[in-house]
């Protein structure tokens, strides 16, 4: 299945997120440095899903909480990332995430989502008052409203009297994601939003979501489900050992031409409905990457500069065996 949704046209509008030269290190004892995120460099425009894809461990769900400021003490950052052309997130301080940020002009539907339910309240409570907070509805209104937001998350209506415990790791999900798409923040930010659901309720899952960006906000979905991915995004962004390697828009990231980049097309070839070739060897450890190309010993076609020298990221590409449009000298190499 390919996208069929038409990106945003660049510049046309300012970004909702814009993300310039982000990195993230973790400084551990001993003075050894995790680099969990490295240049990144992307944007959302209004209207605009992109995915973010990779092997667990790349870094992906570290950006996520680098944006909402939620990185443990030990983490520092450099780059922007700016949202609405206004507010840097990386500087801003706790008062302004807390009040203005987090909840109103970014939603989230958390990774693990039982961590981010009040666990002493009842799922019904927590949507009411987020509906209190984030739309003002009050009274008689209040129990019709949260009963349509557990509806838009496909939550059944009959578990909304239980506590977080009480429920299935796909329920919290569920319960999660009606709780982040309530006050129709401008960025909606979903980690893993379809982990524990079957397939229907992925493609319900992220329908939703889905629809909430075609009302002309955005989203940045993370995941593991390269199909949710295809189903609902309109660029694609691939991220290895801390680095972004290939920006690309869906339709010919999934279809033809395809990936660029020599790990992209190895996520697409593990796909059980394509090749089913799982990519050979193990990411880099994150604290000991190599001076070259962090994928080289698991490529193909690696060569002399692919060990020494780090590829830069340039026409949203980070490869040296295919730097520039959308020409595809590996794929015309396995042909040969």
């Amino acid at each position: 299945m390919t996208s069929d949704h038409e990106p945003a046209a660049a510049g046309a509008e300012v970004p909702v997120l814009a993300v310039e030269n982000l990195s993230v290190r973790f400084r551990m004892r001993g003075g050894r440095d995790i680099a969990a995120v490295t240049d990144a460099r992307f944007a959302v425009a209004p209207g605009e899903c992109l995915a973010l894809v990779g092997e667990s461990g790349c870094g992906k769900s570290v950006l996520a909480s680098a944006l909402l400021g939620l990185l443990p003490a030990n983490a520092e950052t450099t780059g922007s990332a700016v949202l609405g052309g206004e507010t840097d997130l990386l500087t801003a301080d706790e008062r302004t995430l807390a009040r203005t940020v987090r909840g109103r002009r970014i939603g989230l539907v958390p990774q693990s989502p039982a961590a981010h339910l009040t666990p002493v309240r009842t799922v019904r409570a927590q949507l009411e008052e987020s509906l209190r907070e984030l739309t003002g509805v009050r009274g008689s209104e209040l129990p019709k409203a949260a009963v349509a937001a557990a509806h838009r998350a496909s939550f059944p209506e009959g578990h909304l009297d239980r506590y977080p415990h009480e429920l299935s790791g796909g329920l919290a999900q569920r319960a999660a994601t009606a709780l982040a798409l309530i006050g129709d923040a401008p960025l909606l930010l979903a980690d893993e939003p379809t982990t524990g659901l079957d397939r229907d309720l992925v493609e319900r899952t992220v329908d939703e979501l889905r629809r909430h960006t075609d009302e002309g906000r955005a989203l940045l979905i993370i995941t593991h489900d390269l199909a949710a991915a295809e189903r609902i995004a309109d660029r694609v962004a691939v991220m290895y050992a801390g680095r972004i390697v290939e920006i690309a828009d869906a339709a010919p990231f999934f279809g033809a031409p395809g990936p660029r980049h020599p790990y992209a097309r190895g996520l697409l070839d593990a796909l059980p409905e394509r090749e089913f070739a799982p990519i050979p060897g193990m990411p880099p450890e994150l604290g000991a990457l190599p001076e070259g190309c962090a994928f080289a010993a698991r490529c193909a076609y690696t060569d002399a500069r692919c060990t020494d020298e780090r590829p830069a990221f340039a026409s949203d590409l980070a490869c040296h065996h295919a730097p520039t449009g959308r020409t595809h000298p590996l794929k015309e190499a396995a042909d040969a």
